[in-house]
């Protein structure tokens, strides 16, 4: 019965140790957009990295590092709302996800 209290104790605590740590669901980080909290870079690596590099470095699609120096964020987010000619497809990113990849891609410069 001792055996069986302390493993229980052993789960029980360990549970609160857990919860503690994995808290802060609610706060957003830096890379975090003010539309919905949603994390622009992460649906980037999802959705764009593939054709434009993880690093915005470029590979079958154009480099986009310093793209907010060279379109606005309303530009942006109508070439990812409706794709462009010679390869980039419209479509691929909806709603917040779109609106926070657009604006988080506009500060590129």
């Amino acid at each position: 019965m001792k055996m069986k209290n302390k493993f229980l104790a052993t789960i029980f605590g360990a549970a609160l140790v857990l919860g503690a740590c994995g808290g802060g669901g609610d706060k957003t980080s830096d890379k975090d957009s003010a539309a919905g909290g949603v994390d622009a870079d992460k649906v980037y690596q999802a959705n764009c990295a593939t054709c434009h590099g993880g690093k915005l470095e470029g590979m079958n699609g154009p480099a986009l590092a310093n793209i907010g120096g060279e379109l606005s964020e309303d530009e942006i987010h109508d070439i990812i709302e409706n794709g462009k000619s010679g390869g980039m497809p419209g479509g691929l990113i909806k709603g917040e996800e779109l609106d926070a990849v657009a604006k988080w891609l506009s500060e590129k410069k």
